[in-house]
């Protein structure tokens, strides 16, 4: 009996440092993914500058 309640222990954590694991993993991807976003946003706001100058330029 000491056995088995040994084993259940095991396997329970074990799939405690799974899951664990897992949303180690999902928190990296979804750093990557906001950094992604931010350097596209931050493009994006460049290239509406250059847009923006080029319009006030030709007003003048």
């Amino acid at each position: 009996m000491l056995y088995a309640i040994g084993e259940i222990i095991l396997v329970v954590i074990g799939i405690l440092i799974a899951l664990q694991i897992n949303n180690w993993n999902e928190t990296n991807k979804n750093r990557q993914q906001e950094l992604i976003i931010l350097e596209n946003i931050l493009q994006d706001l460049k290239n509406d500058k250059v847009g923006l100058n080029n319009i006030i330029e030709k007003k003048k």
